[in-house]
């Protein structure tokens, strides 16, 4: 992650999500210089990767609720 930003585990699932949409608008739509793009895509599979894993752990919770 950047620097000035708060690690993905820091941050709630709705802010990691729109964190990362926003990274990806900003490579679609204005494609930074390479370094950049590379530091941005980084921080995008880290943000995927938590939201990923905070919706299995969601979805292992209703199971585990819907068992009950």
């Amino acid at each position: 992650m950047s620097d000035n930003m708060p690690s993905p585990e820091d941050l709630t699932f709705e802010e990691a999500l729109d964190r990362l949409e926003t990274l990806v608008d900003r490579l679609e739509d204005d494609p930074p210089a390479l370094e950049e793009a590379i530091e941005a895509y980084e921080d995008g599979v880290a943000l995927a990767e938590e939201c990923l894993s905070r919706l299995n752990d969601a979805e292992q919770r209703i199971q585990e609720l819907s068992l009950d």
